[in-house]
């Protein structure tokens, strides 16, 4: 994932940060409580493409 365009993408439910998890191919929203996956390099930011991240996950 490019640091760059990672600096300009912000979660579309809170419109917080994203954090890339490259272990999980996944863009997470802490704030949304949402991990949205990566396929082929590209972000899917979709609400409904998104899993929920559970508290262990959160580190709660």
């Amino acid at each position: 994932m490019d640091t760059k365009l990672l600096e300009l993408l912000v979660c579309p439910v809170t419109k917080g940060p994203l954090e890339y998890h490259r272990e999980q191919q996944e863009l997470v929203s802490r704030s949304a409580r949402l991990a949205y996956p990566v396929r082929d390099g590209i972000p899917i930011l979709l609400e409904n493409e998104a899993r929920p991240l559970t508290d262990a996950e959160l580190g709660l």
